[in-house]
């Protein structure tokens, strides 16, 4: 019996030890080097024009709202934040008697990389960023259009960025990718720009 006892007492322990010691991903915190972060102009791979500008100022305003890290111009910074608009689906989910959509879901993907300066390589990377939202069409009570539906996503997507970068989600080395087809095209825009548009002056210049 006391020999049964021991044996109990030692599958306890082990399992008290085995929740202490349950399994949790590795912060990706910055780097000490790292004191103050410059960002890049946002890259946009989409079809949709003028979307990087306006997430690119999302991104900034969160980041000083924040507070934690200085953002200064990319020549005086030491790690570089690089965000690349790769995915614009816009997607009608519901419809009316006559087949009019009257319901949308909006989601644009972007992909996170952190830069040491220092070394001119990558810290991190994080794939597949989404800001999703599902809305009524603009025809309707309480419906949007597809502009002031981008601008509800904006900040969503740049307080992830930012939590993601500061806060240190994921960890170093990992790339999460969600399951969206590689193949799968981004929205085409419904109007084109009548002029070119002018240069934008790189953020923090």
């Amino acid at each position: 019996m006391r020999r049964l006892a021991l044996l109990l007492a030692s599958v306890a322990a082990l399992a008290a030890c085995s929740e202490d010691v349950s399994y949790q991903p590795a912060p990706q915190i910055l780097p000490a080097n790292i004191q103050k972060l410059g960002l890049q102009q946002v890259i946009n791979k989409t079809q949709q024009f003028g979307l990087e500008d306006k997430l690119g100022l999302a991104i900034r305003d969160q980041f000083l709202a924040d507070g934690r890290y200085p953002i200064v111009p990319v020549d005086d910074c030491n790690g570089i934040v690089q965000v690349t608009l790769t995915r614009y689906l816009l997607t009608p989910i519901q419809y009316d008697a006559t087949l009019n959509p009257t319901t949308f879901k909006l989601r644009i993907a972007v992909d996170l990389q952190v830069i040491d300066k220092a070394t001119n390589t990558a810290l991190w990377d994080e794939k597949n960023i989404e800001g999703v939202l599902v809305f009524p069409t603009s025809t309707l009570a309480g419906g949007l259009t597809e502009e002031q539906a981008r601008e509800q996503i904006y900040p969503v997507l740049a307080t992830k960025i930012v939590k993601r970068v500061i806060d240190g989600f994921g960890a170093i080395g990992h790339t999460t990718e969600r399951r969206i087809s590689s193949d799968a095209p981004s929205t085409e825009p419904t109007t084109q720009p009548t002029t070119p548009f002018a240069p934008v002056v790189p953020l923090g210049r």
